[in-house]
């Protein structure tokens, strides 16, 4: 019997995980009066991939409108070796933890999806006649629209009534 989470519970212990990282990165800044810097990048943002209160509680995102594979191209253009540019994305929140596994595809076929849907304002099915695979961009709309409540605010209850 090994020793971790369970299939059932890998994603709420991984999250977990992110948000301890997040509440130590904000103890180091608050003693040094500091902000905390996101790695955050569009792709991730889009696709809702980070975790609320954990790698997406931030207070500025550098990069975050730039496409992975354009970070991947501007790591490369300012020297950083091709194993550090190019590396596989991984969160690293459990043992063998990789983007890919949990994305419906890798980056250089999603970001052009991503690109045409959301900067463009194509339709799925115009992003489709282009020649993209309709499960892949058909998964891309369902992870926007189910990780909308990460790039918003959290909502407010009603105004109290006045007596």
């Amino acid at each position: 019997m090994g020793v971790g989470p369970s299939d059932a519970t890998r994603i709420p212990y991984a999250n977990l995980r992110a948000r301890i990282r997040m509440s130590i990165l904000y103890f180091y800044a608050n003693l040094r009066n500091l902000l905390v810097v996101g790695t955050g990048d569009r792709s991730e943002i889009l696709l809702g991939y980070y975790t609320k209160y954990g790698d997406g509680g931030v207070d500025f995102l550098p990069v975050g409108n730039i496409y992975k594979i354009q970070l991947r191209m501007l790591g490369k253009h300012l020297g950083l070796p091709d194993s550090i540019a190019f590396k596989p994305s991984s969160p690293q929140l459990y043992p063998g933890h990789r983007a890919v596994d949990e994305l419906p595809a890798d980056y250089d076929t999603l970001d052009p999806i991503l690109y045409a849907l959301y900067d463009k304002n194509m339709s799925a099915d115009m992003v489709v006649g282009l020649g993209a695979d309709r499960r892949v961009v058909e998964a891309v709309v369902a992870r926007f629209k189910g990780s909308m409540h990460k790039r918003e605010m959290p909502p407010v209850g009603p105004r109290p009534v006045k007596a």
